[in-house]
C-alpha cells in the first residue's frame, strides 16, 4: 500500500502546480488510485479491499501529501466513510443494536469502494462548521425513506464523488442527528464557491441538498447514530487529517533542500540551521501521527488512544504551517513566485491549523482534559 502511494506522489507532484493554479480537481490523480486500488484501502479483504488498518492508512496518506496535499486531503475523505463504515464490526453492530439489513448496506457500499466508487463527506455548515449537534441541514421520514434539505460547505470534491456522506438533524426529534449516503445525482446541486488560499484543488464547493433517499441510505439503519459514532471513533473526525498535513510538511523540506542545492545556498548555517530544524520537526510530529494511529488500532477508544489523537492532530497542522514558513524563509524570496513549490506548500501547509478540529480546538480539548474535566462536553464550544 505504501509503495504504491509513494510510486504515485511524483506523478501527483508534476500535475500539483496546474491544479493549485486553476483550482481544478485533480481528475488524473483520482484515475491513478482508482487504478491503483487505493478506493479500496479501508475496505475488508472479504469485500475486495485492502482491509487496512488505521497505521496503514496514516502510512499511504502521508506518501500521497507528499505528492498532492490537495488529493490526499480528498482522499482521506473518502478514506473517513469507508473506514469508519468498515470499523462497525458485526459485534459493535450487535452492541448498538443495528439491523441485519443496515449490514447489508453497510457491505453494498464497501464493496462499491472496492469496485472503483469514491465517497465525499458533506458534513460542514456555515456557521456551524463541522460541530454535528449545530447542524441546521435537516431530515424527515417519508414513505419509503427520508427526505434531506439544507446546504454544506466545505465539501471537497463536489461535483466528482459517486456518493456523499451527508449529515443531518431530525425534523421530529432535533436531538436526533443522522448520516446518509446519498448518491450523486437529482436533487444535488454544487455551487462553486471554493477560491482559497490553499489546498485550492480540493474543490471544497458548497453542495446543496434536496434529496429523497430510500431506507437503506441511512447509515446504520438507525437514526441519532452521527454523535455516537464521532466520541467511539474520533480519529476519522480528528486525527486522519494529521498524516496529511505531516506529509506536506514533509514535502516543504523537502522543496527546500531542492532549492537550496539548486542555488549553492548549503554553506549558509542560517540554512542549514532551519532546514535542521524543521526535519526534526517533521519527524517528531510523524512519529506522534504514527503513534495515534498504533493505539487506534490496538486500542480504539480508550482515554489515551484518544489523547493521542488529538495531540497528532494538534502537532500536525502546526509543525506544517511553522516548517513551510520557515523553508520559505530559508529558500528566500524566489521562492514566493506564483508557480513555485514552496509557494504553493506555503499555502496548503497553512490550511492545517484551521481544519476541524483546528489547533485551538485540540489544544481546549488537551487542555480540559489535563485538568481532569470532560474534554468532549467541557470547553468553549461544543466539539461535535
Amino acid at each position: 500500500m505504501t509503495t504504491e502511494a509513494r510510486r504515485l506522489a511524483p506523478r501527483f507532484a508534476a500535475r500539483a502546480a496546474a491544479h493549485d493554479r486553476d483550482g481544478s480537481f485533480p481528475a488524473d490523480d483520482f484515475a491513478d488510485l482508482r487504478d491503483a486500488g487505493l478506493f479500496g484501502l479501508m475496505v475488508p479483504e472479504r469485500l475486495g479491499g485492502r482491509g487496512a488498518s488505521f497505521a496503514q492508512y496514516a502510512a499511504t496518506a502521508y506518501e500521497l501529501a507528499r505528492g498532492n496535499g490537495a488529493t490526499a486531503l480528498i482522499f482521506n475523505m473518502h478514506a473517513s466513510v469507508t473506514g469508519a463504515l468498515a470499523g462497525v464490526t458485526d459485534e459493535l453492530a450487535d452492541a448498538l443494536g443495528l439491523p441485519p439489513e443496515a449490514l447489508a448496506a453497510r457491505d453494498d457500499a464497501l464493496r462499491a469502494a472496492a469496485e472503483g466508487k469514491w465517497y465525499a463527506v458533506a458534513m460542514s455548515e456555515r456557521g456551524a462548521g463541522s460541530r454535528l449537534s449545530q447542524l441546521s441541514t435537516s431530515y424527515e421520514a417519508v414513505d419509503g425513506g427520508f427526505h434531506i434539505r439544507g446546504s454544506k460547505t466545505f465539501c471537497s470534491g463536489a461535483g466528482h464523488a459517486d456518493a456523499y456522506l451527508v449529515a443531518a438533524r431530525s425534523l421530529a426529534d432535533p436531538s436526533q442527528v443522522s448520516q446518509f449516503l446519498v448518491p450523486a445525482g437529482e436533487g444535488l446541486r454544487v455551487e462553486p464557491t471554493w477560491d482559497a488560499l490553499g489546498m485550492r484543488a480540493t474543490g471544497s464547493h458548497d453542495l446543496h441538498v434536496d434529496v429523497t433517499v430510500p431506507a437503506g441510505a441511512l447509515l446504520g439503519g438507525v437514526e441519532g447514530l452521527a454523535l455516537v459514532v464521532a466520541q467511539l471513533a474520533p480519529h476519522w473526525m480528528v486525527a486522519s487529517y494529521a498524516a496529511v498535513y505531516v506529509g506536506v510538511a514533509r514535502a516543504a523540506v523537502d522543496a527546500a533542500v531542492e532549492h537550496v542545492n539548486e542555488r549553492k545556498l548549503g554553506h549558509l548555517p542560517a540554512i542549514r540551521s532551519r532546514i535542521g530544524r524543521a526535519d526534526a520537526a517533521v519527524a517528531a510530529a510523524h512519529l506522534a501521527v504514527l503513534e495515534a494511529a498504533r493505539r487506534v488500532d490496538e486500542q480504539p477508544g480508550e482515554a489515551e488512544t484518544n489523547r493521542w489523537v488529538w495531540r497528532a492532530k494538534l502537532l500536525a497542522g502546526t509543525t506544517a504551517a511553522e516548517v513551510a514558513a520557515s523553508m520559505l524563509e530559508a529558500a528566500g524570496t524566489s521562492a514566493m513566485r506564483r508557480g513555485h513549490a514552496l509557494e504553493r506548500l506555503y499555502r496548503d501547509a497553512r490550511a492545517g491549523s484551521l481544519q476541524p478540529a483546528t489547533s485551538d480546538v485540540c489544544a481546549d480539548w488537551l487542555g480540559v482534559d489535563a485538568l481532569g474535566g470532560d474534554a468532549d462536553s467541557e470547553g468553549s464550544a461544543p466539539r461535535w
